[in-house]
């Protein structure tokens, strides 16, 4: 009998602290809901009722706490319209809080009850509240971004874009209708970029994509991610990607180029280069690039012919006088190496192997100079050549080149 009693005891004792916490959260509501709310008494007494185990999968507890920040944002909202001080930052917190507690609301209240039976009387209500307030996160986001507070910003541009896809908004497709949509997924992919998450560029980048400025930028925000990571397969596909949707945009033709040569695949970049000036024949870059492949594929004269013809569209493209240079000094050296070590200086064939060579080293000479000119800061350029020229010239100006080295 006794141990009768004290079961009953005990189920007492429970019944009793499981109506306090109940009573607790009803404590809550109340005192948010009043003419002078106390919003810390309110979550104090909120947060311990999220957290307990009597009351913490109750749907009840969560609409409550999302209730509370609502009537905190609605507050601070009056305080602006009263051209008061207000806090703006507590309100990008509380919507974010908002939000999230609605949405657990939801979820437990999804959950079938002992019949199988499903009695969410909150969605209604409360998707409809998350809509009004969700824009604050997008305000929340750009205030943080501009203060270079980037989790905080990304956080908040997050929350906005996986908001979208709340169970309580089903039948809105707002991954569509909503015009902010792809914009904030930029802003989420900026604010990842900087924080050097990768994976979160490459979960948010895609939702930013397309014919625009900013979804361009999202794209090639989204192949570095793959570089940075050595992401070889994804890395390529999305420069072929890019070539696609923005052809005159020279990150993915100019990184397409590179992947190609560095993996010695010249016909590959040299068929896409010849594509890009076919396209667009007035263009200097990519006439410079089909010279910069052929000079891989170690065919010179077509080399020469294009840097030349890049001069001529650009005369400030200083890469293509660089590279116009050199590769006159490369044929002037392989004339040279073709002589026999044996032969005579004074053989015809030595002497006009020598003078054919000395023209070519004449043709190189303003080219470096006029990348100099271009590029003075540049040395790489320009100072190799010079000194190789100078010397195989005999000009006295190898004396300042020499002070360079």
């Amino acid at each position: 009998m006794k141990k009768v009693l004290l079961s009953v005891a005990l189920l007492a004792g429970a019944f009793t602290f499981s109506f306090a916490q109940q009573k607790s959260v009803k404590e809550a509501k109340r005192i948010a809901n009043g003419v002078n709310p106390d919003f810390a008494q309110a979550e104090q007494l909120i947060n311990e009722a999220l957290v307990n185990d009597e009351t913490k999968d109750d749907p009840a507890t969560w609409d409550v706490a999302g209730f509370i920040q609502q009537r905190r944002v609605e507050e601070e909202q009056k305080k602006q319209y009263l051209k008061q001080a207000f806090d703006t930052v507590g309100v990008y917190n509380s919507v974010s809080k908002l939000v999230e507690y609605y949405a657990k609301c939801d979820e437990l209240a999804e959950i079938p009850n002992e019949k199988g039976k499903i009695k969410n009387k909150f969605r209604k209500n409360n998707s409809k509240i998350v809509l009004q307030f969700r824009p604050e996160l997008i305000n929340g986001g750009v205030y943080f971004f501009n203060v270079n507070k980037d989790k905080e910003a990304f956080d908040f541009f997050a929350k906005y874009l996986t908001s979208a896809t709340l169970p309580m908004f089903e039948g809105a497709d707002l991954k569509t209708t909503d015009e902010n949509f792809k914009v904030i997924a930029y802003y989420a992919t900026l604010a990842a970029m900087r924080l050097e998450d990768y994976p979160e560029i490459e979960k948010f980048a895609p939702l930013a994509v397309d014919t625009t400025k900013e979804g361009m930028q999202a794209l090639e925000i989204l192949s570095y991610s793959y570089k940075a990571q050595e992401k070889e397969a994804e890395f390529l596909a999305s420069l072929k990607d890019g070539m696609a949707q923005f052809p005159e945009h020279l990150y993915f033709f100019g990184n397409l180029v590179d992947y190609y040569v560095n993996h010695e695949q010249f016909d590959d970049a040299l068929a896409l280069a010849k594509d890009m000036v076919a396209k667009y024949p007035e263009n200097s870059y990519y006439v410079y690039v089909q010279g910069f492949i052929n000079h891989h594929m170690k065919n010179y004269d077509e080399a020469a012919v294009c840097f030349a013809k890049a001069i001529e569209l650009d005369p400030s493209n200083a890469e293509a006088h660089s590279n116009l240079g050199l590769v006159y000094t490369i044929q002037a050296q392989a004339i040279l190496d073709a002589v026999p070590v044996d032969l005579d200086i004074n053989d015809p064939e030595y002497k006009a192997a020598t003078e054919k060579a000395i023209d070519l080293y004449k043709k190189a000479l303003p080219n470096y100079e006029k990348a100099r000119e271009l590029k003075p800061e540049e040395q790489s350029l320009w100072l190799q050549g010079l000194y190789l020229v100078y010397y195989k010239l005999g000009m006295e100006e190898i004396e300042e080149i020499e002070a360079l080295l």
